[in-house]
């Protein structure tokens, strides 16, 4: 990340009276201290560590909104970290790495990551990815009436609470991007919609994961809901044409 990039004006926002706070783990102190900079002055609070250790300190003490996770890590690396923080909570994750591999960044999508960022990379497209994910993880949209509860296939989505239940009723955990997606495909049952148009529709043109990953978080929504998830019945690709979903959607 270069000097030039991490001293842009502010972008302007209207944040909530309470700053969201945005543990950065880092362990660079140089980076973590200009990520720190840039965050701060555009009205976030943070808090950055250096290791997985210093990660769960803070997390033990609640009150984080998003976590910036560098990949490269001394002991547990972020890939590990990302796997685990999934495992037990829906707090948004956006993984930054120096390494020009693209499997690294899809395995971390795979595993749970919301989003991703490469280094060097610009301060106000970080800024505003942290934005979208906040938006959409911390203040959703009251349902209306056709939205409180929408059905299908003996699966319930609450988009007022945000809640994925199975027919048993179990409640199925997603992150917040699955969340969306899945709740777009209900808002369109039926309908081809291409890899551009899923993302203008949980995006709103809003900066958010590129083309490539909402291939991987369709892929981690179907090992949640489909009985093969390799033979797909509820969410199936369309040949050049993106994908579309297949059952029936009623007002739950």
């Amino acid at each position: 990340m270069s000097a030039e990039q991490n001293f842009l004006p502010p972008v302007p926002y209207a944040l909530p009276m309470v700053r969201p706070h945005i543990l950065c783990v880092e362990d660079d102190a140089e980076i973590a201290q200009l990520l720190a900079d840039v965050l701060e002055e555009n009205g976030l609070s943070v808090s950055c560590v250096g290791s997985a250790a210093g990660m769960d300190a803070v997390l033990g003490r609640g009150g984080v909104d998003l976590v910036v996770l560098d990949l490269m890590l001394p002991g547990e690396d972020g890939l590990s970290i990302c796997r685990r923080l999934r495992a037990t909570s829906a707090i948004p994750i956006i993984i930054v790495t120096a390494r020009g591999e693209q499997i690294d960044r899809i395995v971390g999508l795979e595993i749970g990551a919301d989003d991703y960022v490469s280094k060097p990379f610009n301060s106000r497209e970080l800024v505003a990815r942290i934005r979208a994910l906040l938006r959409r993880a911390a203040a959703p949209q009251p349902a209306t009436t056709r939205e409180r509860g929408l059905a299908f296939a003996g699966w319930r989505l609450d988009p007022a609470a945000r809640e994925l239940h199975d027919p048993e009723g179990v409640r199925i955990s997603l992150t917040s991007v699955e969340f969306d997606l899945l709740l777009a495909f209900c808002r369109h049952p039926g309908r081809v919609l291409s890899r551009e148009q899923l993302i203008e529709l949980i995006h709103g043109g809003a900066a958010g994961p590129i083309e490539r990953s909402i291939d991987v978080h369709i892929s981690r929504i179907r090992q949640k809901i489909e009985a093969d998830p390799r033979d797909p019945v509820m969410i199936k690709t369309v040949r050049l044409g993106g994908y579309v979903f297949t059952p029936g959607v009623e007002t739950a």
